[in-house]
């Protein structure tokens, strides 16, 4: 099982969303490196923390797991959706997402907090410059969150 971070702005698509909806499709990413994560490195049952991006207080609000595997992301054909893209085509698709189910909810673990951790000195999205939706996670740095930032 591998661990991911995957961003969401909250006034799009919040971890309350993802709970009301239980699970949903990850569609919109227009990043190659985000998107090879989805394509070839994402599996079923991998577990994510659920990120609020772009908003007065970013942090990881919650936890998802992959629920099922890369599809193309039906968006890109979509004239109509802000995702469209008119260099994709339907028998070669270019964007794929992933399906998440929610997991948890916690009281918002904010980037400040993150960032004041040692122990985390080394994760993606703190390192300068990094502006991907989807991050992969390492196995201590799951578990330094999980065990000592979680709070029910």
């Amino acid at each position: 099982m591998a661990y991911w971070l995957m961003k969401s702005e909250p006034g799009e698509y919040s971890i309350d969303d993802l709970k009301r909806d239980r699970q949903s499709a990850w569609f919109g990413v227009r990043n190659y490196q985000a998107r090879n994560f989805m394509r070839d490195d994402m599996k079923v049952g991998d577990q994510v923390f659920f990120y609020h991006s772009s908003c007065p207080e970013p942090g990881i609000a919650g936890i998802c797991k992959v629920a099922k595997a890369a599809a193309p992301d039906v968006t890109q054909f979509d004239k109509k959706d802000s995702h469209y893209d008119p260099k994709s085509k339907p028998e070669n698709p270019l964007w794929v997402c992933v399906e998440v189910a929610f997991a948890k909810k916690f009281k918002l673990i904010p980037l400040a907090a993150l960032r004041a951790a040692p122990e985390l000195a080394e994760m993606r999205i703190l390192q300068r410059g990094n502006r991907l939706s989807i991050t992969p996670v390492s196995d201590a740095e799951w578990t330094y969150i999980t065990k000592s930032l979680v709070s029910a």
